[in-house]
């Protein structure tokens, strides 16, 4: 006769009162705490296909320690891994083999991108509001990248004290226009007209700035990798990850992934010139989240709770009426000939 295996809840619920405290420690170390309410008052509700349930009585939602957010499939450890392979030039398919071998489970592409849409739009909310203490000398350049086909170009703007990128823009045309749009997004994200701003020769670059800030900002035009290098460096990297990226077919969907990429690079990238601090910390930005584990967190129930503006209270948990009131509030209907019980 096969011996079943043991089971240290089964166990748990056997040991007599005389053991109540090391019951209770034990209890606490074995089983989950609710991911809706972080109560301690669980008990196991089932098991289907192999997946222990739980149910928590202080808030009447079920559960399964998983690892991961109420309501997902993937660890929340998983999911950020992916994240950071993903903007810092990692393929689909290579972070799809990387979650195999170190986390055992296979996530289609589909999910991987849907975990960037997600989590780029709580950085980008996160982030919209917070004004960087930035030097008065920009750095603006311009580049071209393919999206469905078709050359758009890429407008950016960057801090030389602190490399904080101040704004990106993506836009078909290379004109006086999208020059002008460029300086009006930096300057609202820095709260000041620089005193300086170097780009390269393009001529849209006079206008722009002499439409935004007047005579009130001095325009340095530099030649190619005389005065335009920290900028160069960020296209650069830019670059090499749009080579592998997957999805830059619309616009739209290109901009999402650009916002993604410059709170990653303002934000959760350390830069050696910087002395391994990222340009949010040398700006003076006090950040709750430090990698994408903390930005995943900021989504848990638990963790919104403690934000009164961000939470909203759940509903208390009632218990299900007597079977006998439910078979008394049915009542039996007939609809073209069909009885129907509601």
């Amino acid at each position: 006769m096969q011996q079943e295996p043991f089971n240290l809840y089964w166990f748990l619920e056997g040991v007599d009162a005389g053991t109540e405290g090391v019951q209770k420690m034990l209890k606490e170390e074995l089983y989950p705490h609710c991911k809706f309410c972080d109560s301690s008052s669980v008990v196991r509700n089932g098991t289907r296909r192999g997946t222990q349930y739980w149910l928590c009585k202080n808030c009447g939602r079920g559960f399964v320690d998983n690892k991961a957010l109420p309501r997902s499939r993937y660890p929340i450890e998983a999911v950020a891994s992916a994240l950071y392979l993903y903007f810092t030039g990692s393929s689909l398919n290579d972070i799809r083999r990387h979650t195999e071998q170190h986390y055992k489970i296979l996530p289609s592409d589909s999910t991987i991108y849907g975990w960037v849409r997600r989590y780029t739009e709580v950085a980008r909310k996160a982030t919209k509001d917070l004004k960087p203490k930035v030097g008065d000398t920009f750095v603006a350049d311009e580049t071209v990248i393919k999206i469905g086909g078709k050359n758009y170009w890429l407008w950016d703007i960057i801090d030389l004290d602190t490399r904080y990128l101040l704004a990106t823009y993506l836009s078909p045309n290379r004109g006086t226009r999208e020059a002008r749009k460029l300086m009006e997004l930096a300057s609202e994200r820095a709260g000041k007209i620089p005193k300086v701003i170097i780009t390269d020769s393009l001529r849209s670059y006079l206008d722009g700035i002499e439409l935004a800030f007047g005579a009130d900002t001095k325009h340095i035009q530099a030649t190619p990798f005389s005065g335009t290098q920290v900028i160069e460096r960020w296209h650069g990297t830019l670059k090499e990850r749009t080579k592998v990226v997957w999805g830059l077919k619309k616009p739209d969907t290109a901009r999402q992934f650009l916002e993604g990429f410059l709170f990653f690079y303002n934000f959760l990238r350390p830069h050696e010139s910087l002395k391994d601090k990222t340009p949010a910390q040398v700006a003076g930005i006090k950040f709750p989240f430090r990698n994408w584990l903390d930005v995943i967190r900021s989504q848990s129930p638990i963790v919104q709770r403690r934000e009164p503006i961000n939470y909203t209270p759940m509903q208390p948990y009632r218990k299900r009426p007597p079977k006998s009131k439910l078979k008394a509030n049915r009542r039996t209907t007939s609809v073209a000939g069909v009885s129907t019980v509601r």
